[in-house]
């Protein structure tokens, strides 16, 4: 069997995109390109990002540091809503909406794991089929790896990462309601609640926790013999909002319904989200929030170092498996066993 001359032009070509890609992979040469808005930089900065490897988790540490003095000037949007209200197409019409109106686009949609597997379907950017192929749109869809309810660990960096990049609008999709609304609503400026009208009893079965973290509450698929239905459900919803107290941003939560499919609705979802800004800007709670959050996650940040210390450390996996032999074996109750781990690590792990 003969074989043909390979072609040498073809391997030359493709050994200079492989040293193309290699120079990207300089933090510097990365941050510079990914600060003049190319996508495919704005992608490689957040795999490293969300990469386990500690020499991709060192470059993605010093490309974020580089990035904070060139970001901050979006606006943080998060979107949330149980499972069928219409979330992709929701976020595919408003972002195209936001585009027309001359703003960039950067959509964080974050897709539920497989607690087995921890696979993904990953199946946003296949809903946003024309927001996708959009030039002043990027899409990332990332898989929550069950962490932080649901939300990636690394999904405030990327934002971050993404102003940088020159985007103006920031959407963080959240996988559903759920444990996930703190964590979005603790690194967005504006909480957006989408809900569904004619399923039943529409305030039923809603925590009063996520009712409290909206800045706007949007029945969807208002159209077509669901209009009466969606209405109705606004009347209820703005009636229920008037129940809660004044919020701390003094802004009066907004009730209103859209028709994704049909574009009804968009430009006055658009226009209470600059009611809100332009509101919490003048009485200074738009940066003062800001600051809270940068806070929380600080904190966030040294939880989830000291969990990752205590659980590599091996010494303290031996005791820790001989305890939860104990545990099963029925010698030792579960808060017994924590109390004795945590003696050994505050004892300079003496006991182990």
């Amino acid at each position: 069997m003969s074989y043909s001359n390979p072609d040498k032009k073809k391997i030359a070509r493709l050994v200079a995109i492989h040293k193309e890609h290699r120079k990207k992979r300089n933090p510097k040469t990365l941050f510079t390109e990914l600060k003049k808005g190319d996508k495919a930089a704005l992608s490689e900065a957040i795999t490293l990002l969300e990469s386990a490897k500690e020499a991709d988790q060192k470059m993605a540490a010093t490309i974020v540091r580089d990035c904070l003095p060139v970001s901050g000037k979006s606006i943080r949007i998060g979107i949330t809503g149980v499972p069928g209200v219409g979330k992709s197409t929701f976020i595919e019409s408003f972002g195209l909406y936001l585009i027309y109106q001359g703003k960039k686009v950067a959509v964080l949609a974050i897709d539920p794991s497989s607690e087995k597997s921890r696979g993904s379907i990953l199946g946003d950017k296949t809903r946003m089929v024309n927001l996708s192929v959009h030039p002043s749109a990027f899409i990332r869809p990332t898989a929550s790896r069950g962490s932080l309810g649901g939300v990636a660990q690394r999904t405030r960096e990327c934002i971050v990462l993404c102003e940088a990049a020159g985007y103006d609008i920031i959407l963080v999709e959240t996988v559903g309601v759920g444990q996930s609304e703190t964590a979005v609503h603790s690194m967005t400026d504006f909480f957006l609640l989408l809900m569904l009208a004619g399923a039943g009893d529409e305030l039923q079965g809603i925590k009063r926790g996520i009712m409290e973290m909206a800045d706007s509450i949007v029945i969807t698929k208002a159209d077509g013999k669901n209009i009466k239905a969606a209405n109705l459900a606004r009347s209820q919803y703005k009636s229920a909002m008037h129940l809660f107290p004044l919020n701390e941003n003094k802004w009066s939560p907004q009730v209103e319904t859209v028709s994704s499919t049909e574009k009804i609705g968009i430009e006055k979802v658009w226009q209470i989200i600059n009611d809100f800004v332009k509101l919490t800007k003048s009485n200074r709670y738009f940066d003062l929030n800001r600051k809270e959050q940068q806070l929380y996650w600080m904190h966030e940040s040294i939880k989830e170092q000291i969990l990752q210390d205590f659980y590599s450390d091996k010494k303290l996996a031996k005791k820790l498996s001989d305890l939860t032999t104990q545990l099963n074996n029925g010698e030792i109750t579960s808060q017994e066993a924590a109390k004795k781990i945590l003696e050994s690590q505050r004892n300079g792990k003496k006991n182990l």
